[in-house]
């Protein structure tokens, strides 16, 4: 595993590598969990689900979890708050940071702060603070920190605060439903985000929890999930998915291995009706086709709904490597025009922002005053704003 985090990058550092070699990851994943399974590189090992089946408590990826470490510049004698606990990550962080340093883990389930103390003990962190409690008041008197490493999806940063000088964020935030990994360093009044990564956690829990829609089609083999707008209608979507499409393609290509992240990312800039689109793959719906597995963008209104699609468009015989072609597919009383937004929105950033690099984020107080940006725009939480903003 570290020889595979080392050599992508995941893992810059020589200490980092030591405290990732040291840590027995074995011991703090469900028992039934194979050795293959726990120190796969992108294997996320969930603990604890709810009553609906979805992961409430996780061990994160190794890649992750790397670069999440490293991208806060951890090192000897560091206070470290980490926000989502499981045991894992604190012992990983208490061995960079060591005696002299001080690492405070919290959750706000007592089962996994229960699991987390027994296996930092088994392990021989027991230096490390498991604090219980709602993250978004409970460590507010055990700062300042710094480096403060989030490990669960968040839609607001109340944390700001709590950051020594010179000290560094790592943040999973949500907006419109996406989610960005970054790392924030204060500037003055506000945090300049750097390096957004693609990632996906399971959601902060609490005070500060953040609901997005989601409805459930084909008895929940395929589901939609929308922040905000108006209430989705279920069924009426499910009939939606039933009924006949409509069909677009775009000319836009990729081949198998490039990344399209900013193309939702544009659409999140242009269009309030953007959500994702997921099928699982274990199901037997084979009439929906996404371009991705993960975070497929599509527009959502209550009974309609247009998805990113693609279709084989050339393979190379003698390298085997193949391009795809990007479409839509719509559905509903509204798919046809939902389909021509999409559609737009792909030629668009195809023409204008395929080629350049991705927005910046820079993350201010609630009562800031923030000019609009000349592409992109404010997301205005409870404690911050996070503005997006395109290069010109």
């Amino acid at each position: 595993m570290v020889a595979a985090l080392l050599e992508q990058g995941s893992i810059r550092r020589p200490e980092v590598a030591a405290a990732f070699l040291k840590v027995p990851r074995e011991v703090f994943g469900p028992e039934a969990t194979s050795m293959k399974a726990v120190y796969a590189v992108y294997e996320v090992i969930r603990t604890r689900f709810n009553d609906r089946g979805r992961a409430t408590s996780s061990v994160s990826a190794p890649w992750l979890q790397a670069q999440m470490i490293e991208a806060a510049r951890i090192g000897p004698g560091d206070r470290v708050l980490e926000i989502g606990s499981g045991g894992y990550n604190a012992a990983v962080i208490s061995e960079i940071v060591g005696p002299e340093g001080h690492v405070v883990t919290v959750d706000i389930d007592p089962w996994v702060c229960e699991r987390a103390t027994r296996f930092l003990a088994e392990t021989g962190y027991t230096q490390v603070q498991v604090a219980l409690g709602d993250a978004e008041h409970a460590v507010n008197d055990l700062g300042p920190f710094d480096a403060i490493l989030v490990t669960v999806g968040v839609w607001d940063c109340p944390w700001a605060g709590l950051l020594a000088p010179g000290g560094r964020l790592v943040l999973p935030l949500i907006f419109k439903s996406t989610t960005r990994s970054i790392t924030f360093v204060q500037e003055g009044d506000r945090l300049v985000g750097h390096d957004p990564t693609v990632c996906g956690f399971v959601a902060l829990q609490g005070e500060g929890a953040h609901r997005s829609q989601e409805a459930e089609l084909a008895g929940g083999a395929v589901s939609l999930t929308i922040d905000g707008g108006a209430e989705l209608d279920e069924a009426a979507l499910n009939r939606a998915l039933e009924a006949d499409r409509t069909e677009l393609w775009t000319g836009v290509t990729v081949d198998s291995h490039e990344s399209f992240e900013t193309l939702n990312l544009w659409i999140v800039t242009e269009d309030d009706l953007f959500g994702h689109i997921y099928r699982d793959p274990a199901s037997e719906c084979a009439f929906v086709r996404t371009a991705a597995r993960w975070f497929c963008p599509a527009l959502i209104a209550p009974d309609s709904f247009a998805y990113l699609t693609a279709r084989e468009a050339h393979r190379d015989d003698q390298s085997g490597k193949v391009r795809h072609e990007f479409g839509i597919y719509g559905h509903g009383p509204q798919g046809a025009d939902l389909a021509d937004r999409l559609h737009a929105h792909v030629l668009t950033w195809d023409r204008d922002w395929r080629h350049r690099s991705g927005p910046g984020f820079t993350l201010y107080p609630v009562d800031a005053a923030i000019p609009e940006p000349a592409v992109g725009r404010v997301f205005r939480k409870r404690h911050t704003q996070l503005l997006m903003q395109w290069p010109t």
